[in-house]
């Protein structure tokens, strides 16, 4: 239930209609527009990098990851609801309540996440994760129906974007507030307080160090799996935060047309985590997410290369069908790996992962796309390395290997 309350943020704001709100009106379609976009969100996962392994060395040591996903969830509701006050002209005060919602959606990502290894069998941790990802993407898709019913009338009555914004925003904080609300009823937080190592109270740089000094040492498989998804995620975040804008500056989608192709990338995308997910579980994690990566090169090149609307919906298509597959493979992996009693520490480390890639692949595409004039498919194509490195450094993972030095380093943390 929370993959389905916090989609619609990530769906409707960042993806499809604030996205292009601001680039179009806020700021009146600038040429720093589209850099400005990525720069504010890069701020948040900035901050989300830094805070979030001591927030979860903390949430571990004191048995508080559900406080933590409760705290973050207020905030991220707060700041979408700050975002209904944005207008034509407030380009500051649409910069700020994105820093502050995007950064409390990170890190209640990144708590909920951690709790996975504790409801699933480690066998199981594929499907389960899975089912959480397809049924968030039916969760953005209902946001997203909103959005669009909102937009139909508004439309049909004459009234701008500016006009109905708000509306939406308005409606995606209250699918975010209401469905996240089975989750703090009746999930129940199984860990128990325990002393830190190094203290839960470590400075953030100091506990950010000391937790990757740590992979190093004690789990340099998991260290691995960390870059990897650094550099896979890059591409992954480029078009989840900047597929409408593209479509709207490429294939000159309007506001109706965007939100319909959202809604095939959501279909496809459950479709993808929902089926995908037990697959893994039987081929291996690691081989099922080669195959996703595959998947996303192919995706680039289809985009780059349509000059047809037909052809950019088959691009649309094979997006949603890899970020489903892949973004479950990824959590599935880091549960697989993670040591008990440090759950929640190491899916931090995961998110830091995460957020630097959403802070270097949006920028790059930005920066792109600004040095070269506007030109969105040379950012698309330059978008595709980002997969291949990630396929590359996969190739060095040894799985195995891995699950063995999660079991040594639990040992050794219990004597």
């Amino acid at each position: 239930m929370y993959d389905f309350a916090n989609s619609g943020y990530t769906t409707v704001v960042l993806t499809t209609v604030f996205s292009t709100y601001f680039v179009g009106v806020v700021a009146g379609g600038a040429d720093w527009a589209t850099l400005a976009w990525t720069a504010a969100l890069s701020v948040s996962y900035l901050a989300v990098m830094l805070t979030m392994p001591t927030l979860g060395a903390r949430a571990d040591a004191r048995a508080a990851k559900r406080r933590l996903l409760f705290t973050s969830t207020v905030g991220c509701i707060a700041g979408t609801l700050l975002l209904t006050q944005v207008g034509p002209g407030a380009i500051w005060l649409a910069l700020l309540a994105i820093v502050i919602s995007n950064y409390c959606y990170s890190v209640g990502e990144s708590a909920v996440a951690s709790f996975l290894p504790e409801l699933a069998a480690p066998q199981a941790l594929g499907k389960v994760s899975g089912w959480g990802w397809g049924f968030g993407y039916f969760g953005g898709m209902l946001a997203l129906g909103v959005a669009l019913f909102i937009v139909t009338r508004a439309e049909g009555a004459g009234q701008t974007a500016a006009q109905y914004v708000p509306w939406i925003m308005l409606a995606v904080a209250c699918h975010f507030g209401l469905s996240a609300l089975p989750s703090f009823l009746m999930l129940r937080e199984r860990t128990v307080p325990h002393a830190q190592v190094g203290g839960a109270t470590t400075g953030m740089l100091r506990r950010l160090a000391q937790s990757w000094r740590d992979t190093r040492e004690h789990f340099p498989e998991f260290r691995k799996l960390l870059m990897c998804g650094a550099c896979y995620q890059a591409g992954i975040s480029v078009v989840i935060t900047l597929a409408a804008v593209y479509a709207e500056q490429v294939m000159n989608f309007d506001m109706p047309r965007i939100m319909m192709l959202v809604f095939v990338v959501n279909i496809a995308a459950a479709v993808g985590a929902l089926t995908f997910g037990a697959v893994q579980d039987r081929i291996g994690h690691r081989k099922a997410l080669a195959i996703t990566l595959v998947g996303w090169i192919v995706m680039v090149l289809t985009a780059y290369a349509a000059v047809t609307v037909e052809v950019f919906w088959v691009a649309a298509g094979l997006a949603g069908l890899c970020m489903g597959t892949s973004q479950s493979a990824g959590r599935a992996m880091t549960g697989a790996l993670a040591p008990a009693g440090r759950l929640a520490e190491f899916f931090a480390l995961w998110t830091f992962a995460l957020q630097l890639a959403a802070v270097v692949g949006p920028l790059s595409y930005g920066i792109v796309t600004w040095v070269t004039d506007g030109n969105h498919r040379l950012a698309i194509l330059t978008t595709g390395l980002f997969f291949v490195g990630g396929l590359l450094l996969l190739s060095r993972i040894d799985f195995r290997l891995g699950l063995e030095q999660r079991l040594e380093g639990a040992a050794v943390r219990q004597q």
